[in-house]
């Protein structure tokens, strides 16, 4: 079924998407594709794995060649080991007042204090805009209210910092997909696949939705 958003919401969500299809992949992300969303009885987009290594503080040089060896990996337990090292890159920040909010917002959630979590994600936001796993972390909670259309805005923002970023873009088809859109969220899995083509579920439903967008090979 369709999902249909009233008015200001309609036009909010037709504005985003138009954004995000224009939006430029980065060169490591070229013909990508990407993750699965999980059941609708498991409503979560994907997010940073509960264990994490210690990374080296050089964060730029450190996701370039991380993705390149995710890009790299020569199967899945190796892809594994990489996503989470990138993960934990994406969560470092310089501001120990994000990382004190980060923990506190992380904690609220736990706790299933979704509105908590929010108010303290949206300080983090204001107090450091270039930092990505914020506004990643805000689009899963909008998304759990669903809010499809806050959270597809806060996964744009993810995108223009690093278009790399294989849990926003599955995010991206996951709310898709959920809309009735599977022509969009087919093309956001395969942007997710073309980063980390181990991503867990992400190539059987691009399958899926290739043989219900695009027919058949004859």
């Amino acid at each position: 079924m369709r999902l249909r958003l009233p008015g200001t919401n309609h036009r909010r969500l037709a504005i985003v998407l138009a954004a995000l299809v224009a939006m430029p992949v980065a060169a490591a992300a070229q013909g990508d594709p990407r993750v699965i969303p999980p059941p609708r009885t498991q409503k979560k987009l994907p997010e940073a794995p509960t264990k994490l290594p210690k990374v080296p503080a050089d964060r730029s040089r450190g996701l370039d060649f991380l993705f390149g060896a995710l890009k790299a990996a020569p199967d899945e337990d190796s892809a594994r080991h990489v996503e989470a090292r990138i993960w934990a890159l994406w969560l470092q920040t310089p501001s120990d007042t994000a990382a004190l909010l980060m923990t506190r917002a992380k904690a609220a959630i736990d706790a299933q204090n979704i509105d908590v979590a929010l108010k303290l994600l949206d300080a983090v936001i204001k107090l450091r805009p270039d930092y990505v796993e914020a506004w990643n972390r805000r689009a899963t909670l909008y998304y759990l209210k669903n809010d499809y259309v806050r959270s597809l805005e806060d996964l744009q923002q993810v995108l223009s910092r690093e278009p790399r970023h294989f849990g926003a873009l599955a995010g991206v088809g996951m709310i898709m997909q959920d809309l009735g859109d599977e022509k969009r969220a087919l093309d956001a899995f395969r942007r997710a696949l073309a980063v980390d083509r181990f991503l867990e579920k992400v190539p059987d439903m691009v399958k899926q939705l290739s043989e219900k967008v695009e027919g058949r090979d004859i």
